[in-house]
């Protein structure tokens, strides 16, 4: 029972043009024939062979015992982040799962925005600078003494997390905002302000390229028929990223500041799918709203930024301490 279960876990996860006995023989190195036994269960899989199937597919072995009631769920996450060199093979990993999706027929990607998504901060060198920075303060135990002022990103990272910025531009994205997905760079850039590790010049240099992401992003809306940006009045965000490509489906769910759960575990997938199509249909899709409607919610972000620069501004003028 659990080897059948585990082989039909296998069968959803590859090309519908290639059989299940091809599969199992091409990962097990094995012949035609002997494949043939084990996936009509004629023959039993050995442990080894268990291995390296879940190796193979990318598949966790509680496959071959959990039962499609069970609420516990198998997950695969990314390698911590403490330093640049790690903070780049983040990158390196990034674009390496995103790569093979390019041109995929029926690929599909919805990001439930509570932030702005990475990718467009790694497309501008002064925001892609400024994000570099907050990421390893907050992850790289030996960078608090590092100023803005002082800090040169390597060219391994910023030439990987351009081509990663880059090929995001490339995928058929759907994204849901809301008004506060903003907001957590505008509190970075204020806080790094204040905290005397920006200085005004930098503090306004970023929300200038801030300015230009989002002026970007709202071209984007007009021109790029695979890109769908939806506007939520009602819930916030999660970051929360789902992806299915034919028939199979992944869905990354954020835990640290970068790091990521995986799961390609179906029946989490499709709960998944289904409350961000819940999502969806009470969003508003701006691609196809009237240019008024359209105006007012980046407005609104612009005004946010607007009034940043206004503190930054203030704080340097009037500051009684």
């Amino acid at each position: 029972m659990e080897q059948e279960l585990f082989l039909k876990e296998i069968r959803q996860l590859i090309p519908t043009n290639t059989s299940l006995i091809d599969a199992v023989a091409g990962a097990l190195d094995i012949s035609y024939d002997a494949a043939h036994r084990r996936t009509n269960l004629k023959s039993k899989l050995s442990l080894q062979e268990s291995i390296q199937l879940a190796k193979h597919f990318k598949l966790s072995l509680d496959k071959l015992f959990v039962s499609k009631q069970s609420n516990w769920v198998s997950v695969e996450k990314t390698a911590p982040i403490r330093n640049e060199k790690e903070l780049t093979a983040y990158f390196e990993n990034s674009y390496a799962n995103l790569i093979p999706l390019l041109g995929k027929k029926g690929c599909k990607l919805i990001y439930s925005a509570k932030d702005i998504p990475i990718f467009y901060d790694l497309k501008s060198d002064t925001m892609m600078r400024f994000k570099l920075y907050v990421w390893l303060k907050l992850l790289d135990l030996d960078f608090h003494s590092v100023s803005y002022t002082d800090f040169t990103p390597s060219l391994d990272i910023q030439e990987i997390a351009k081509r990663l910025g880059a090929l995001y531009e490339d995928l058929p994205i759907t994204e849901i905002w809301d008004l506060t997905t903003i907001n957590g760079t505008l509190k970075q850039i204020y806080f790094y302000f204040k905290a005397g590790h920006l200085t005004e010049k930098d503090a306004l240099m970023v929300t200038a390229s801030l300015k230009e992401t989002i002026t970007t992003i709202s071209q984007r809306v007009i021109k790029d028929k695979t890109y769908m940006f939806y506007y939520n009045e009602l819930l916030l965000m999660n970051n929360n990223i789902y992806a299915q490509v034919e028939d199979q489906q992944s869905l990354y769910i954020p835990f640290t500041l970068l790091s990521y759960y995986r799961t390609s575990d179906r029946i989490t997938c499709d709960h998944a799918k289904t409350y961000l199509d819940k999502q969806l249909q009470h969003s508003k899709l701006l691609n196809t709203a009237g240019e008024k409607e359209r105006n007012s919610f980046f407005n609104k972000i612009h005004k946010k930024i607007q009034a940043l620069e206004h503190l930054i501004n203030a704080s340097e003028t009037l500051d009684f301490e």
